[in-house]
């Protein structure tokens, strides 16, 4: 099985086993629908995890999931990410691209200059995402996945052409 990583338990939320997510996914309440199965990697065991409820507050999941009726139990996957079954991926529009198709993806400016590697895919609340970018010498730069920046992005080859505007390496 490919795992997919869907989020991260930043926290704990009350005293009834509900756990606080940062989300990477566009399709929290898919996800986290009662009766799906997410995997929680801790110590790098997935551990199969069936949800039994899930809501939104403060722009956060707030998941439970069954079997886990406290606080106590569910403690321990604090700081843990949070995966899914890569078969269980919703396909998606033309032009639009999982976090992980775009992570390794070589950047390359119109003329055909290589930027770097994309290492990450960085969320902002209420903005953009922008991609992390390692350059050559090891540093990095970001570049906001935006129109204006992102001219092209080719999964075959695996690259995105990037406007680079004055400013912006």
């Amino acid at each position: 099985m490919e795992y997919i990583c869907i989020g991260k338990i930043i926290n704990t939320h009350g005293i009834r086993g509900e756990v606080k997510i940062q989300s990477y996914s566009d399709f929290d309440e898919l996800r986290y629908r009662r009766g799906n199965t997410v995997y929680i990697k801790k110590e790098n065991t997935y551990v199969p995890m069936k949800v039994k409820s899930y809501r939104v507050h403060k722009g956060f999941a707030l998941v439970a999931f069954e079997g886990n009726e406290n606080i106590n139990m569910v403690e321990q996957y604090k700081q843990c990410d949070i995966f899914m079954d890569s078969a269980d991926r919703q396909p998606l529009r033309e032009g639009e691209f999982y976090r992980s198709e775009l992570v390794g993806m070589t950047c390359i400016s119109e003329n055909g200059e290589e930027i770097g590697t994309v290492a990450d895919v960085e969320e902002t609340l209420g903005a953009q995402n922008n991609l992390r970018v390692r350059r050559q010498d090891d540093s990095t730069v970001l570049i906001p996945y935006v129109p204006a920046f992102i001219l092209h992005v080719d999964k075959e080859k695996k690259t995105i052409t990037v406007n680079v505007m004055e400013g912006l390496l």
